[in-house]
């Protein structure tokens, strides 16, 4: 009997054996290429490290070409190709090399247990200041946040123009294409890659490989501080009746109610001077009154005269009087009359002894 736990996991130092010609002796039955652009800003660097491409290739016997009038590179296998996965590594290879990944890396792709991915993340923000501020945020100061993803996912990161190209472990591009994705939708990679710390240390518990992270993991909400702008006029729906407004009065009906469709036509000009005069004194009388404050003083406050203090304080008499009687039985220095008494008393007794 053999525990699950030890049968969902990779044993430490395990390989894949490779695939050699032996695995497929006959090689392919038909050739099979790919072609891609590459814009002009590459061209001498393709240029330059064009042979070492080839010689790369040419390990895995499979042909490349490039065309500097179209701007194009081509891939090819040949009769001597065994492996069927070789042509779409070069594929990838060559599309890495024109997305601005350098040789150095991008032959890396070659190898068993590297893979890569192209995120396009110019379609996800619609505004572009946007989202040159959030592909910045993706790098972070001095490249900082871009090498902590690389350092937690042990893949290479390129940032080029509306693409994102990575390049390492299967594992490694599913999170760094997550964070990519989560970084372009407004959240910040600082989340996911404190994320990505916290499991990293959880991994090396063996005791936790069965168990659910979700308890250890920190959860991130998002706050809106902003609130909502609510308009000056709220447009309140009044109740549905099925009986139609009250037809609005005409010129006419209030004239005959008021009694002004009755009179002359001197009449009625007379009453309407009568109120064009009345409105014009009303205008001039507060005109009046407006310029009129300037020349009104301004209401003092009035002096507040200080009390001076009384010297005259009230006298107690019967005090002073208690005070001169204590005075006289109590001569300065001298002892009250009950102690003298007691010290005659005393000097009697060792006179009689």
């Amino acid at each position: 009997t053999v525990d699950e736990s030890e049968l969902l996991t990779v044993p430490d130092g395990w390989k894949e054996p490779a695939f050699t010609r032996e695995d497929n002796p006959k090689g392919l039955l038909e050739e099979s290429s790919f072609a891609t652009l590459f814009p002009k800003y590459r061209e001498a660097y393709l240029k330059e490290c064009w042979p070492l491409v080839q010689k790369a290739l040419g390990e895995h016997y499979v042909n490349a070409a490039l065309d500097l009038i179209e701007g194009s590179m081509t891939v090819t296998t040949t009769k001597k190709t065994f492996d069927p996965y070789a042509i779409i590594r070069a594929r990838d290879l060559i599309k890495l090399l024109a997305r601005s990944v350098p040789f150095e890396q991008a032959v890396r792709i070659l190898q068993d247990d590297v893979a890569c991915d192209i995120i396009k993340i110019g379609s996800l923000v619609r505004k572009r200041e946007t989202f040159i501020k959030r592909r910045a945020r993706l790098l972070g100061p001095k490249g900082s946040t871009l090498k902590a993803l690389e350092l937690l996912t042990n893949c290479y990161i390129m940032v080029q123009g509306n693409t994102v190209s990575a390049l390492g472990p299967f594992s490694g591009l599913k999170e760094v294409r997550k964070v990519v994705l989560d970084t372009m939708k407004n959240i910040h990679p600082i989340y996911n890659i404190k994320t990505l710390m916290i499991k990293r240390e959880l991994a090396k518990d063996p005791e936790l490989r069965t168990q659910s992270w979700e308890r250890f993991l920190p959860k991130f909400k998002r706050k809106n501080l902003k609130k909502r702008k609510e308009p000056k006029k709220k447009n309140i729906k009044k109740e549905y009746t099925p009986f139609p407004p009250p037809q609005p009065e005409s010129q006419i009906d209030k004239e005959l109610a008021s009694g002004e469709y009755f009179l002359k036509e001197r009449q009625k000009k007379r009453k309407k001077m009568q109120e064009i005069k009345a409105k014009q004194a009303d205008a001039t009388k507060k005109r009046q009154e407006e310029r009129n404050k300037a020349f009104i003083p301004p209401k003092e406050k009035p002096a507040v005269k200080t009390k001076k203090a009384s010297t005259e304080k009230k006298i107690d008499i019967e005090a002073i009087k208690e005070k001169v009687k204590n005075a006289k039985k109590k001569k300065l220095g001298a002892l009250p009359e009950e102690e003298v008494k007691l010290k005659m008393a005393q000097d009697e007794k060792k006179k009689k002894k």
